[in-house]
């Protein structure tokens, strides 16, 4: 049964999408280091620490976007990429069905 949807477009959606990921990662990366810095103020109270440990770990989650990207891979369907492809290289027609 063929899917009514472009696999290709969905795959090319998500490579834009990496790509993004990927040029925000440094600065990510510095915010993470400015918050544990932060964290070695002097005389910081232990309620703004709190928050700063959990301001880190909400910049961890860039993880859980990576992840969520493969998981929107893995449910195209196994050949619906290349199939897709091959079928657009004749062309697009009409079904009579």
């Amino acid at each position: 049964m063929a899917i009514k949807w472009s696999a290709v477009k969905v795959s090319e959606a998500m490579d834009r999408v990496e790509r993004q990921i990927a040029l925000a990662e440094g600065f990510i990366a510095d915010a993470k280091a400015k918050a544990a810095e932060a964290r070695n103020i002097a005389n910081l109270p232990q309620y703004l620490d709190q928050r700063l440990v959990h301001l880190i770990s909400q910049i961890e989650r860039i993880d859980n976007v990576k992840d969520t990207i493969k998981a929107v891979r893995n449910a195209i369907p196994d050949g619906a990429i290349e199939a897709e492809q091959e079928s657009l290289k004749y062309g697009s027609q009409q079904s009579i069905l």
